[in-house]
């Protein structure tokens, strides 16, 4: 295969490849390795450890069903806090809705909000907003201090297993465990709810489940929906919503805001139908 292809495995057998234009950035940070690539397909890409973690022309589908299933879910979501999401798109989304007050970004490697910043300009602007503060955390430890402050948290974080180093944990492994969970029960305000990329369950199905099983020793309320992400393991990829209250299926929009008409991949029709999962996913959460 010529050097200018890009390969990410997804196991030992299976993987993604995608041709490349130019390198545009490498470096090793505390916590990772973080690049930047130039692709004719799908624009510029951030890599974590060897792995996508978004495209310029896909991340809609990653950004957009984090943000808005749960936003429009929540009656108040006026205070929001954001584990990991360094690359911005997650901010953007969250100030297209006028409900929110306040976002807390919590990312502990500083080395992928400046990259970001750097080469991904248009994501990662809402940085800069009033509405927003950034701070350079551990979020697992980040939540002591805050007990009951948001209405909504988002863990947009890395995989706590990336498939690229071989079953090595990587730094998100924290945010995936009883503990971190409870954590963010306490924070939350009540009637709030947390939503988490929660990988494919094709190929991470084990992940998923240990994740259900032990959110469901914590909070009421645990939903799993899907979104279709070509350049993610498999294209297909979970989300996971937890809370005492909020109920997913019910998410209706009485007065469509003029935002939906420009975005790329969610619309609220989507719901309930994104909360129903192929069979051997059930049978993965039974």
């Amino acid at each position: 295969m010529p050097e200018s292809w890009f390969l990410e495995k997804h196991t030992r057998h299976v993987g993604i490849t995608l041709e490349v234009r130019e390198r545009l950035f490498e470096g090793q940070s505390e916590f990772q390795k973080v690049e930047v690539l130039d692709s004719p397909e799908f624009g510029r890409i951030l890599l974590l450890d060897g792995a996508i973690m978004f495209t310029e022309r896909d991340e809609p589908a990653y950004h957009e069903m984090l943000v808005h299933p749960p936003l429009f879910a929540h009656p108040r979501p006026e205070r929001v806090l954001i584990v990991g999401g360094g690359d911005g798109g997650t901010i953007r989304e969250l100030l297209k809705h006028e409900a929110v007050r306040s976002i807390t970004l919590v990312e502990i490697d500083k080395m992928v909000i400046d990259v970001c910043r750097r080469f991904f300009p248009a994501l990662s602007a809402g940085m800069d907003d009033p509405k927003v503060s950034v701070e350079i955390a551990d979020g697992f430890a980040f939540l002591d201090a805050h007990r009951g402050e948001f209405d909504t948290i988002l863990v947009d974080s890395t995989d706590p297993i990336p498939l690229t180093t071989e079953n090595v944990s990587g730094p998100a492994e924290p945010l995936f465990t009883p503990e971190f969970y409870g954590k963010l029960h306490t924070a939350l305000r009540p009637g709030g709810l947390t939503v988490f990329q929660s990988e494919n369950p094709f190929y991470s199905g084990a992940i998923l489940a240990k994740m259900h099983r032990e959110l469901r020793g914590v909070f009421g309320k645990v939903q799993v929906y899907f979104s279709n992400i070509p350049t993610y393991p498999g294209g297909y990829w979970s989300f996971t919503s937890a809370s005492d209250t909020v109920d997913l299926s019910r998410l209706r929009v009485e007065r469509p805001p003029a935002f939906l008409d420009d975005l790329e991949y969610f619309q609220p029709a989507m719901f309930p139908g994104a909360l129903v999962a192929p069979r051997y996913v059930d049978r993965l959460l039974a």
